[in-house]
């Protein structure tokens, strides 16, 4: 849960501590302070700045989840569990600036990595219907829906999904 800038200067004051430890031969505890720094560049590229993107977005300071998000240079690496994570957050900001297609894309990638629950998945599920359903995709916005439907989901959920199948309905009668 370090920003790349924490993440290098902590790096950087264990390769000098490791540095004085050599000095004084206490090979076990560099051992350790290496281990440390393996974990940190390891961190990097596998979690990222994800979390903190996440709490930035829960508190609606979308700018700065979005600041966090861009200090991920290739969010291939990143691992499974937060890739999720990383384009649904990323889905999330570009809706709230009316990217439609670059939301849908995130989202669908989102679509294909496990997230927390089945309930944080059904909402990627509606977001993608959502879009389908401005983009008068019918089909597509009934069949996120449908698979929205099929997890475990919260009431607010039922809600939304039937809202969506709702006009769905309306603009198959038209």
């Amino acid at each position: 849960m370090l920003t790349r800038k924490y993440r290098f200067t902590v790096i950087a004051v264990a390769v000098i501590l490791s540095g004085w430890i050599l000095y004084e031969q206490v090979y076990e505890l560099a051992a350790v302070v290496f281990a440390g720094i393996a974990y940190l560049i390891w961190g990097y590229y596998k979690q990222g700045t994800v979390v903190l993107a996440a709490k930035a977005y829960h508190h609606k300071d979308y700018e700065k989840a979005a600041l966090l998000l861009k200090e991920i240079k290739d969010p291939d690496r990143l691992a499974a569990n937060r890739r999720g994570y990383y384009e649904f957050i990323s889905g999330n900001i570009e809706l709230q600036q009316q990217n439609f297609e670059e939301a849908e894309r995130h989202f669908q990638i989102a679509s294909k990595f496990p997230l927390k629950n089945q309930n944080d998945k059904a909402i990627v599920l509606v977001q993608l219907a959502n879009l389908n359903l401005k983009k008068k995709d019918f089909d597509k916005a009934s069949a996120y829906s449908a698979r929205a439907r099929e997890l475990k989901i919260s009431s607010r959920v039922e809600n939304i999904i039937e809202k969506i199948e709702r006009e769905i309905q309306k603009q198959g009668d038209q």
